[in-house]
């Protein structure tokens, strides 16, 4: 497996499959390496600056609230879970759901975002402050093992992959959710494409990568499939970047943005049941082999 220290267009081979990297123009001066084995995307800020806003976070509190009901729900499929260890928990308002379900909890997290930490999370998880490669062996043993948004920042993606599936109990899942680098969005929007506005995204996994870097961190994937509630307002933010929005908060930090995400979301998701490449994140449920 070949594999380079972090995405960019000094990268000779995929990080993930090690096949042939091509250039994927998205505009005069945007432009992503794709493999040409399993589609999967690096990027470079530097050749695909795509008018990125100045911090990580550009979203909005309110849909924020809703989403992490959606999140939550896609993680369980239903089931409640004893454990959950989450790799970057952020403000640790996805594992206060698990704790107020009576569900155990630990995570890791570096602190990119600055944020406070819900205090019955604090007080009742085992949390790590660092990056997941620092993790100690040992530290938290879950049935659930979660990250949300993670593998398209990371450094090395199969390590953390690998790192995070070792908080598993036996039998435990590991779920992660990132965007689909494979999806219409993209192509229809190019370089205006919202998940290219966080500077911090150097990857975007396909399907068939997203499972091979799971394969390569020794785990067994289960399925690969696409959330059509994840990230409703990607479209609505994409057209509103091509149009001019955007700036160092970023096109939601728009209120007529915002208004045209919550009014185009019903058909958003008529389009996404009726056609999966639409939906611009996908799933991936896994296990130890």
């Amino acid at each position: 497996m070949h594999r380079q220290a972090r995405s960019g267009r000094g990268a000779r081979t995929c990080e993930v499959c090690g096949g042939g990297l091509v250039p994927l123009r998205l505009g005069p001066a945007d432009v992503l390496d794709r493999c040409r084995e399993c589609g999967h995307l690096h990027r470079d800020l530097g050749s695909c600056p795509a008018g990125h806003r100045d911090l990580a976070y550009g979203g909005d509190p309110g849909l924020d609230r809703a989403r992490l009901a959606l999140t939550h729900r896609a993680l369980t499929s239903g089931t409640a879970p004893r454990s959950v260890f989450e790799v970057g928990y952020g403000s640790g308002a996805l594992l206060r759901r698990f704790v107020d379900r009576g569900a155990a909890v630990g995570g890791v997290d570096p602190g990119q975002l600055g944020v406070e930490v819900d205090p019955m999370v604090r007080k009742v998880g085992r949390l790590w402050n660092g990056s997941v490669e620092s993790l100690p062996e040992g530290w938290f043993e879950a049935d659930l093992v979660v990250a949300v948004h993670v593998l398209e920042h990371v450094e090395d993606p199969v390590s953390t992959l690998r790192r995070a599936a070792s908080a598993l109990a036996p039998g435990g899942r590991l779920v992660v959710i990132t965007p689909a680098g494979d999806s219409w969005g993209l192509r229809a929007h190019g370089r205006s494409w919202w998940m290219l506005e966080d500077p911090t995204h150097v990857r975007f996994f396909t399907a068939a990568s997203l499972r091979l870097a799971a394969e390569a961190a020794g785990l067994r994937p289960r399925r690969v499939d696409r959330l059509v509630v994840d990230s409703l307002a990607t479209d609505a933010a994409s057209l509103a970047r091509r149009a001019g929005a955007g700036g160092p908060g970023g096109a939601l930090a728009h209120r007529a943005v915002l208004g045209a995400a919550v009014a185009s979301a019903p058909v958003v998701l008529g389009v996404r049941a009726l056609a999966p490449r639409t939906r611009s994140t996908m799933r991936l449920v896994a296990e130890w082999h």
